[in-house]
């Protein structure tokens, strides 16, 4: 959706401009690129750095870049689960807002040694790539508080995208109250 979304905001229409292929399995698209079937291809990483090393392509754009800020990475819970859990939410997020803090206050190389356990299958020297594409993009938030501007963003995509009937207002969905508090 994300793709789609920025292929119209620059004049292309994927409907009609180009051959889009969507049935492929999101674990096989960089392996389905490198066997021949498509021009191009949306990668995460590490999947992106891996096909340029290897020669089979090249990072010419960032989907996230290119649209504005989309919260990819969101935590969902019932509001009955938080009133239940208050205390594990609030140790939860005050986590999260402490690894941000860590993430944007180290260098990828302090970063990499941290979360190379993590990512066994990648060299250390392409976490580092990966890690300075990221902060080059601006990609990690700051803090774990979720803006409006990027909700109304996400909603943006998903109406478009012909997902969303009617957009949901943010106080219906977003509870910054634990983030306000990680931050404290």
């Amino acid at each position: 959706m994300i793709f789609e979304y920025v292929l119209k905001k620059n004049g292309i229409d994927p409907e009609k401009d180009i051959h889009m292929i969507q049935n492929i399995d999101f674990a096989n698209t960089a392996g389905a690129f490198t066997g021949g079937t498509g021009d191009f291809t949306v990668e995460f990483e590490p999947n992106a750095t891996s096909l340029e090393k290897e020669g089979a392509g090249h990072v010419v754009a960032s989907l996230g870049v290119e649209s504005g800020y989309v919260p990819y990475t969101t935590y969902c819970a019932k509001k009955s689960y938080l009133k239940e859990n208050a205390d594990t939410v609030k140790g939860f997020t005050k986590a999260i807002a402490k690894g941000q803090q860590y993430v944007n206050s180290h260098t990828a190389e302090e970063i990499a040694d941290i979360i190379s356990p993590q990512f066994k299958e990648t060299s250390k020297k392409d976490l580092i790539k990966i890690l300075k594409r990221y902060m080059e993009q601006d990609t990690y938030k700051e803090t774990p508080v979720f803006d409006e501007d990027s909700y109304d963003l996400l909603q943006d995509i998903l109406n478009e995208a012909g997902e969303l009937k009617e957009k949901i207002p943010f106080d219906t969905l977003v509870d910054n109250s634990y983030a306000k508090e990680a931050l404290k």
